[in-house]
């Protein structure tokens, strides 16, 4: 398994997908850049995890190209040691980047196999970051993008695609077989991801809190959240809600700068990186979950795990109205057109201020994030895919003897998480429909928010940084 863009077991898809494996009986080893403090080598559940150091962070065309190129490097040589301790059947390569086909191909002649867990679509990541090439420079760059993608779809036996956009793009101009490209969504171990009861030994802040979950870079949105909530505190004057950043990015730093020129450090909690106990706890404490993701190119079609991070929590969530949101979402999300800052915290202040609604959209949230979007739900599909390469696993190695548990179910009964921290209760309720919004026409570049935000940070010093810019 090699995975370039987070370290394992943080990455909580690739992470599910190693135990999935594990837990049928494979051998599995990772490769992936490390974390702060990890070490080069552990294992974790039976599931081994080389680890090589960063590369240091990236600030343009060169310095991207010297990451990929370093950890390409660094994953070649590590597999090849991989290889030389136990010969491995299958690599799965998870993007971004597109790089690792070069690798998949030479060791083809071992009788490897390839599967490509398409994550992210780059050439839209890049349109939804700079907007469509026009300049020659800006055009070789995107169009090497497209190069890399479609080579990694010819080299791969199977794809994997995170939902059924993804999947019709790899069979479109990915020109794959529709046998080929099999759906497996992100969908969260819901027995495990569960509201728990406030810690009693903790005061809880007396203000309603909105959450954010996930990464922090230019295409996602956050600075959305900050001007909701200056929106929120300075022009409609509530002081009775906060709200708590769960995450980091390359936009993480700009981000806090622009919290403290929106006077916003008092009602605004950055935590930096989140592991599974402060995300439960964060998000069982919280009140509404925030999902700002502008339409652009990428987030329209991309499943965005927050939002099913949110439901499995039974958090009510408001979200700018994209495709696969939608299909994650069902009724159980307040939807806004895209750019509509003030309309995003009307559907805010709607859920603050009414518990029946926030509290049954969230236990309707739980109710389909359980029924249709578990992780176990996923299993099938995604083991599938090896079975067919493989024959299964006892096809490929002898038996370890190792005996996986985690698979089955935790019972319903169960009352507490491993920290015994009892579960919250969910009392049923009849389910409120969510208003629907009139679907609108993408617009790729200038937004209300946009516009909004140069309004609000106006008064601020000459110099801004170049994600601020970027913004306005």
């Amino acid at each position: 398994m090699i995975v370039q863009n987070l370290p394992v077991p943080l990455d909580r898809r690739v992470w599910l997908e190693c135990r999935t494996l594990a837990g049928a009986g494979y051998d599995v080893t990772v490769i992936c850049p490390k974390g702060p403090g990890d070490p080069s080598f552990e294992v974790i559940d039976g599931i081994a995890i080389h680890k090589y150091r960063p590369a240091p962070p990236t600030t343009g065309f060169v310095s991207y190209v010297w990451e990929f190129g370093y950890s390409w490097a660094r994953t070649a040589v590590l597999s090849a040691k991989v290889w030389r301790e136990h010969h491995f059947s299958v690599m799965q390569a998870c993007n971004p980047p597109d790089t690792y086909w070069l690798l998949a191909r030479l060791w083809r002649s071992r009788g490897v196999r390839f599967v490509f867990d398409q994550h992210d679509l780059n050439p839209e990541l890049f349109e939804s970051r700079f907007g469509k090439p026009k300049r020659f420079r800006d055009r070789a760059q995107y169009y090497a993008l497209r190069w890399l993608e479609q080579m990694t779809y010819r080299t791969a036996d199977m794809v994997i695609s995170t939902n059924e956009s993804y999947r019709a793009i790899a069979m479109g101009r990915g020109e794959r077989a529709a046998e080929d490209v099999v759906v497996v969504r992100s969908g969260p171990e819901t027995h495990r991801m569960r509201p728990l009861e406030p810690d009693p030994a903790l005061v809880r802040d007396p203000r309603k809190t909105l959450v954010y979950l996930g990464i922090m870079g230019p295409q996602d949105g956050v600075d959305q959240v900050l001007v909701v909530m200056h929106e929120l505190v300075h022009r409609r004057g509530r002081t009775d809600v906060r709200a708590v950043l769960m995450g980091f990015g390359d936009c993480y730093d700009d981000l806090r700068a622009i919290c403290t020129r929106l006077d916003l450090d008092d009602c605004v909690t950055f935590t930096g990186r989140a592991d599974l106990d402060m995300i439960a706890d964060e998000l069982s404490l919280a009140d509404v979950g925030v999902c700002p993701d502008l339409k652009s190119p990428l987030n329209d079609v991309s499943t965005m795990n927050k939002t099913m991070e949110y439901m499995a929590y039974a958090l009510p969530s408001v979200a700018f109205d994209l495709v696969e949101t939608r299909v994650s979402g069902g009724d159980t999300v307040l939807y806004v057109p895209s750019g509509d800052v003030s309309g995003f915290a009307d559907q805010v202040e709607r859920l603050l201020d009414d518990d029946d609604l926030r509290r049954s959209m969230g236990r309707d949230a739980r109710r389909r994030v359980v029924d249709e979007l578990d992780w176990r739900a996923q299993t099938g599909p995604y083991l599938s895919v090896f079975e067919r390469l493989t024959g299964g696993p006892s096809a490929v190695a002898e038996p370890t003897g190792r005996v996986f548990s985690w698979l089955a179910a935790v019972p319903e009964e169960a009352t507490c998480d491993h920290r015994g921290r009892p579960y919250a209760t969910l009392v049923d309720r009849a389910p409120v429909p969510a208003p629907s919004v009139v679907e609108e026409p993408f617009v790729e570049r200038a937004t209300a928010d946009e516009v909004l935000l140069e309004d609000i940070l106006l008064d601020g010093p000459p110099s801004t940084s170049t994600f601020e810019r970027s913004l306005v």
